[in-house]
C-alpha cells in the first residue's frame, strides 16, 4: 500500500512521525504549509494523511464527511473507533478525538479505486495555496501573516453517484471566502468525473487565522518562496 511508508501500525494502533508526516505533505500532496515542518512549534500531521488512512482502512463510501477536531502531533498513537451507525472516530489512548467521519450508502473497497481517489483528492487539496486561496484573499483585501501563516483544515465532504468510477479525475469547481474580522473561512468546491461524465461533487473548508490587510509585495515574496520550495522537491504532486 502506498501509505505504508508514511505511518507505522502495531495491533490496533497507528503512529505517524513528524518526518513521515512532512514527507507525505510534500511528496504526495505538494503541501508546504509550515505547520507540517518537523521543527514547527505547532507541528501537526496533515489532515489529508488521516483522511487517506481512513479510506485505506474502511473503503470509499458513497457519501462521506470528515470533521477535523484536533491537531495530531509527532508519534501520537491513534485508534480507529467505529460506532453503531458506521461512523468512525480517530482518537488517542486518552480518548481525545482528532477526526470524526460520517459514512452513508454503498462502499467501494477495491484497493486500486480507493488509491486513485485518494491520490486525486490529496493532489487537489494540496493546491490550496497559492492556486485557490491567493485569488480569494486578494479579492477580499486580506491575507494571513506571512511570518506566521495559520491555515487549518476544518472539514471536507463528498457524494459519489457512480459505484464504479473508472479513470476518475477531480477538478476545482469554485471557491468563496467569508471574512469575519481576523478570521476567514474558505470553501473550496470540486467535482469528480469519469471521462466526460460527472460522477460526484464535494467541498473542503479551511479556517484562516490572523488576517491582516492585503500587501501585494509581501504576498508575492511568500508565493515566490513557496514556489522555490516546491521546485526543490521533484517528487511533489
Amino acid at each position: 500500500m502506498f501509505l505504508d511508508e508514511f505511518h507505522s501500525a502495531e495491533a490496533d494502533r497507528i503512529c505517524v512521525t513528524a518526518e513521515q508526516a512532512s514527507r507525505f505533505a510534500r511528496e504526495i500532496a505538494g503541501d508546504y504549509n509550515p505547520i507540517h515542518d518537523p521543527c514547527a512549534r505547532r507541528f501537526c500531521v496533515p489532515g489529508d494523511l488521516l483522511f487517506s488512512l481512513v479510506l485505506a482502512h474502511y473503503g470509499l463510501s458513497q457519501r462521506m464527511t470528515f470533521h477535523f477536531c484536533g491537531m495530531v502531533g509527532d508519534r501520537v498513537a491513534l485508534r480507529f473507533v467505529e460506532d453503531e451507525a458506521g461512523g468512525v472516530s480517530v482518537v488517542d489512548d486518552a480518548g481525545k478525538q482528532y477526526l470524526k467521519v460520517q459514512r452513508e450508502g454503498w462502499t467501494i473497497r477495491d484497493p486500486a479505486t480507493v488509491e486513485t481517489f485518494t491520490r486525486r483528492y490529496v493532489a487537489f487539496s494540496g493546491r490550496n495555496f497559492p492556486h485557490y486561496l491567493k485569488p480569494l484573499l486578494e479579492d477580499k483585501g486580506v491575507m494571513f501573516n506571512p511570518q506566521r501563516p495559520l491555515v487549518i483544515y476544518d472539514s471536507m465532504g463528498f457524494s459519489l453517484e457512480d459505484h464504479d468510477p473508472c479513470d476518475l479525475e477531480l477538478d476545482f469547481a469554485g471557491a468563496e471566502l467569508d471574512v469575519k474580522g481576523k478570521r476567514g473561512e474558505a470553501h473550496l468546491e470540486f467535482r469528480m468525473r469519469c471521462g466526460e461524465r460527472d460522477v460526484g461533487t464535494g467541498s473542503k473548508k479551511l479556517v484562516i487565522s490572523g488576517l491582516q490587510p492585503y500587501d501585494a509585495d509581501q504576498m508575492e515574496t511568500f508565493v515566490t518562496t513557496f514556489a522555490q520550495l516546491k521546485a526543490a522537491n521533484p517528487c511533489s504532486a
